[in-house]
């Protein structure tokens, strides 16, 4: 990479740092583009040599909030036993249910974001990064004769992903989100193990 690329790349991630500890700290609405160039030690034509507009930036960070919870829910699935399909999966199910009580990544990803992307880019950057990794989950669990086999994956993972959708803003927008999410992970479980050749 050459130094101008590194100085690039470099401001780059200076401005969703800062971006990003201010979406947290006080929502996107009350964020103005001066304090994030002023906390990244930037300025405006940097930023918009970056990102076209506040949005931009903010759908920066919200990709890299996702990429973060992805890469958790993976490294927890990696952890089980590759053999216990389930175990597996119902892994998965409670790392990404246990990220819904985190504040910054509540903020950020279930409050702000479908307001500020809007409801149809905020689904599809959600399925960007947990589609794939609810597939292979369910896959996972087809091959190994744990799931039904006669059911389409891909429709299949689609409804698994808006009900963690759902999941996860009952548990953002509950007084207690950590009481929510205890509410909640045995449904989403009960709700997988519906799908096994042999319900538990």
């Amino acid at each position: 990479m050459s130094r101008q690329a590194e100085r690039s790349e470099s401001t780059r991630a200076a401005l969703i740092a800062a971006a990003r500890e201010l979406f947290a700290e006080r929502g996107y609405a009350a964020v103005g583009t001066p304090e994030i160039v002023e906390r990244a030690g930037s300025s405006r034509g940097a930023m918009y040599h970056q990102f076209k507009d506040k949005k931009d930036l903010f759908r920066a960070v919200y990709e890299q909030v996702q990429q973060e919870i992805l890469q958790e829910v993976a490294d927890t699935m990696a952890a089980e036993p590759p053999t216990d399909a389930m175990a597996v999966l119902e892994a998965g199910l409670h790392n990404f249910l246990l990220s819904c009580v985190d504040t910054e990544r509540v903020r950020i990803s279930l409050i702000d974001a479908p307001s500020v992307l809007g409801w149809q880019e905020w689904r599809a950057v959600d399925e960007k990064y947990g589609l794939g990794l609810v597939v292979a989950g369910l896959h996972n669990g087809i091959q190994s004769g744990v799931l039904r086999p006669d059911l389409d994956i891909r429709p299949l993972a689609l409804m698994i992903l808006a009900t963690l959708g759902e999941a996860a803003m009952f548990i953002a927008n509950a007084d207690d989100p950590e009481a929510a999410r205890a509410q909640t992970e045995p449904v989403v479980l009960a709700l997988v193990n519906g799908l096994r050749t042999q319900p538990a």
